[in-house]
Order: C-alpha cells, then sequence, then structure tokens
C-alpha cells in the first residue's frame, strides 16, 4: 500500500488534481474541507488530528486571499488572512510534527504564492501571509532534517482556478505578459511535479520551487 498524504484546503482545484495524482501513484490521500478540518480554528485541527494517522506527506494547502488597499483593509481581513494562510499551516505542521519525528521520516510541503516576492497593489496582507510561510519552512527545514524529515515550499504560479475567477481582466493580461513563455502553470502540472518531488527526490528539502515561467 502506498503513503499517506494529507492535503488541507481540499475543496479547492488545486488540491483536487494533487490528491488525483497521487491517487494514480498509488497512495492513500485524505483532503479534508473546511467542514471537516479548518485550519484556522484550533479546536477543529486539534479535533481533526486527535484521531489522524501521521501522515508521510502533509502537504499545507488551504488558503484564502482578499485583496484590497491598505487603507481598506480592515483589521478583521488581515487577521483572517494570517489564520488560514500562516497561523494555519503552523498549526497542522505543528500536529504532525511529533509524530514524524518519532517515525524519524516525513515531508511537508508549504504552498505559498509568487506574491510573497513579487505582491501586486492590494496584496499586502495576502503577500505577508505568504511571505510568512518562507520563513517558517526554512527553519523547520533546519530544525526538522535532522530527524530525517523534510520541508519544501511551493509556488504554484498563477493557477486557473476557482480562486483567481474573480481577478479582473487586465490584471489577468497583464499576469500572462509577466511570463516568459507566454502561458500559465496547470493544476495538474503542479500535482505532477509534488509527486516527483515527494517520490523521487528524497534528498532535497529546505527548497522554494517556483513553477510558473515568471522570472525572479
Amino acid at each position: 500500500m502506498g503513503q499517506r498524504i494529507l492535503i488541507t484546503g481540499g475543496e479547492g482545484d488545486l488540491a483536487r488534481a494533487i490528491g488525483h495524482a497521487f491517487e494514480r501513484a498509488g497512495d492513500r490521500v485524505d483532503a479534508p474541507g473546511r467542514r471537516d478540518l479548518d485550519v484556522a480554528d484550533s479546536t477543529s485541527v486539534e479535533r481533526y488530528f486527535a484521531t489522524a494517522e501521521t501522515p508521510d506527506l502533509l502537504i499545507a494547502n488551504a488558503g484564502l486571499a482578499e485583496d484590497r488597499l491598505l487603507a481598506r483593509t480592515a483589521e478583521d481581513s488581515w487577521d483572517r488572512q494570517l489564520e488560514v494562510n500562516l497561523h494555519g499551516a503552523y498549526r497542522c505542521a505543528k500536529a504532525v510534527a511529533w509524530g514524524m519525528i518519532k517515525r524519524r521520516s516525513g515531508h511537508l510541503v508549504f504552498v505559498a504564492s509568487h506574491a510573497a516576492c513579487h505582491p501586486a497593489p492590494g496584496q499586502a496582507t495576502y503577500a505577508a501571509a505568504k511571505a510568512g510561510l518562507l520563513g517558517f519552512a526554512r527553519s523547520l527545514a533546519r530544525e526538522l532534517g535532522p530527524a530525517g524529515i523534510r520541508v519544501n515550499t511551493l509556488l504554484p504560479g498563477f493557477l486557473e482556478t476557482r480562486m483567481t475567477a474573480g481577478v479582473g481582466k487586465d490584471h489577468r493580461t497583464a499576469v500572462l505578459a509577466s511570463h516568459c513563455l507566454g502561458r500559465l502553470n496547470t493544476p495538474q502540472a503542479t500535482a505532477d511535479f509534488l509527486v516527483h518531488l515527494h517520490h523521487h527526490l528524497p534528498h532535497t528539502s529546505g527548497q522554494v520551487f517556483q513553477l510558473d515561467s515568471r522570472p525572479e
């Protein structure tokens, strides 16, 4: 039987593509939605992991974007985005870390964003949360590496998903124009990369992988 893969934010288009890719590879996939695992709620996280088996791979994929100029960003929106994008990843990583340490193996992948490095106007809150993931992951890679646990970060790029469906035409055109290849990454290509990273690059940790063709 294959390995156990846990994907947070399991109702999203990217999570579904990732889940299908790992299932095709013969793995067991758990991809709970918010009803079963609300990463922004400590009680929900504690309840879920109280009975869950420690996964071989945790993909912290749950995300939330509420793009607004800073002057129009309410404090509850700031808090909400950090709770989901950053604090949620912390809660889930902490919940599985001890089991991985005892087993002396495991893999954590944090889904960040190009906005962590090159945010557009109006993305200050989202960018702050996703940039926090980069530092969090780099520190964890050093902390958990001696126990044989890998930690990596993924920047999938702009994907055509329900999360980006509301992006305006002008912004979408500008994003596409910034890609050297003139095309966007896809959820399926991202999922295939994750399967390869997890199963075929066992010596890779502490890395940030940008998967689209926008120059750094």
